[in-house]
């Protein structure tokens, strides 16, 4: 056997992706040592990547260690620089009573991108939701994602 194979009850299992500086291991609590991954209920499918992936991800709503309560908003993709970090752009209106019209006005939100979510790009809408804090400024995580019209099989992009 090579050191990224081991033997559980009979069953050969490879090694997760190690993409991290430190060792990541996603903890055991599936049957017989397979993969853990759950529903997070609302009336969201759990994603064929998080059941049959390698990735791990303590932060995945799916696989890790969060729930997703709260508030569910949607937004668009605007930026992708951060690591498993995106941040959403949310349109609204505001009532100007001294004009009696609306004003256009944004929030950008930082959200946690799962693995599982693989074919994420600018323009598309996510559909977040509200967990526990992650980090300073990201408290949501991507539960569903629809693809802007246009965005699929791009055979030319720009660089």
């Amino acid at each position: 056997k090579q050191w990224y194979q081991r033997r559980v009850r009979g069953i050969e299992l490879s090694m997760a992706e190690q993409k991290e500086n430190a060792f990541q291991k996603q903890e055991v609590k599936g049957k017989n040592g397979g993969r853990y991954y759950k529903s997070i209920g609302l009336g969201y499918k759990t994603p064929n990547e998080a059941i049959f992936g390698t990735y791990i991800d303590k932060k995945c709503p799916f696989t890790g260690n969060v729930r997703i309560r709260g508030r569910i908003l949607t937004g668009v993709v605007r930026k992708m620089k951060m690591n498993r970090t995106i941040v959403i752009r949310r349109n609204y209106l505001k009532y100007v009573p001294k004009y009696g019209r609306y004003e256009k006005r944004h929030k950008n939100l930082s959200v946690h991108l799962s693995p599982c979510f693989r074919d994420v790009n600018i323009g598309d809408t996510v559909t977040v939701g509200e967990c526990r804090p992650l980090s300073k400024t990201v408290s949501f995580n991507v539960i569903k994602v629809f693809k802007a019209p246009g965005s699929q099989k791009k055979s030319f992009q720009k660089f």
